[in-house]
């Protein structure tokens, strides 16, 4: 994405039968009365706020440049339990027609006490014992639940079986990808995808919490073949480059802050996107009282 500015998207809801009917202070009002359960910030269908390009969504953006955005970001409020569920990885996605694969990772923003996520089977979990959990209704058994706090960041990498329980709130980076394929879903009336799941689960894989490092300026919270979240902490008035080495994204997650770019001022508000097109390579933000907000980026793809 080349010899466009950078410009801040709408988010999406998606209604989701475990998502909430508020999501309140994130967002004062869905346009509906369903439950939601994700505010997507990059998706294909997000439409630009304001400027030239207002209207446009990025899909209709990406096309005209010649390429998908890479990252889909999104805010995720369970009220309940998501489905246990797994995704290919680009190969396995590729030989069932579809562009890429699903590796995605998690930065928790809000934990109630006894929030937990499930991360992986526990060992000995063969396709046998999972479809029979599946029939019997415990599945749950079978994952390695993690407890998880404010503050954490957690890698989901493609064939890890995993879920995520109520009580939190999180800001998810994955691939530009929905294949997803359900393996269980306490009860719930949709379709599953078991067969398609137990062709790409991987008994072991890298998923986990990831530990920060503190960078010249910022926070690396997570690193990986297809993205890298960074956190900035803005205290008070401050001015900060932030630069880019592929498309990208920046996050609000706490206070307001401005993007300077030549002719325009972007503000950065808690729980939009701001898309950072290829070719850019820096840009100044500006705060007047303390921010936060997180650089999501695609590194370049041999």
């Amino acid at each position: 994405m080349t010899n466009v500015a950078p410009f801040r998207l709408k988010p999406w809801f998606s209604e989701r039968p475990w998502g909430k009917k508020s999501l309140k202070p994130w967002y004062d009002d869905t346009g509906t009365t369903a439950l939601v359960g994700e505010a997507w910030l990059t998706g294909p269908q997000c439409m630009v706020e304001e400027g030239d390009l207002e209207g446009k969504t990025l899909e209709s953006l990406s096309k005209d440049l010649g390429g998908e955005f890479p990252l889909l970001v999104k805010l995720l409020f369970p009220n309940e339990k998501l489905s246990v569920q797994v995704h290919p990885d680009d190969a396995q996605a590729q030989w069932a027609g579809g562009a890429r694969g699903k590796t995605e990772c998690w930065y928790v923003l809000e934990a109630e006490p006894g929030a937990a996520v499930a991360l992986g089977l526990k060992p000995g979990s063969t396709s046998d014992k999972i479809k029979a959990a599946v029939a019997d209704g415990t599945m749950e058994d079978l994952m390695q639940w993690v407890p998880v706090s404010v503050g954490d960041m957690l890698f989901v990498d493609a064939g890890t079986v995993h879920a995520i329980g109520p009580g939190c709130v999180l800001l998810e980076t994955q691939q530009t990808s929905d294949i997803t394929y359900r393996l269980y879903d306490y009860g719930r009336p949709r379709e599953l995808h078991l067969e398609q799941g137990l062709k790409v689960i991987r008994p072991v894989t890298e998923a986990g919490k990831v530990a920060p490092r503190t960078m010249d300026g910022f926070t690396r919270l997570i690193e990986q073949k297809y993205f890298t979240v960074d956190r900035f902490d803005l205290e008070g008035e401050e001015e900060r480059k932030v630069t880019f080495t592929g498309p990208g994204c920046l996050v609000g997650l706490r206070g307001k802050a401005a993007i300077i770019t030549p002719g325009e001022e972007i503000e950065l508000e808690p729980g939009k996107a701001v898309v950072i097109p290829e070719g850019i390579g820096e840009v100044i933000v500006e705060s007047e009282t303390s921010a936060t907000f997180v650089r999501c980026v695609a590194p370049p793809q041999a």
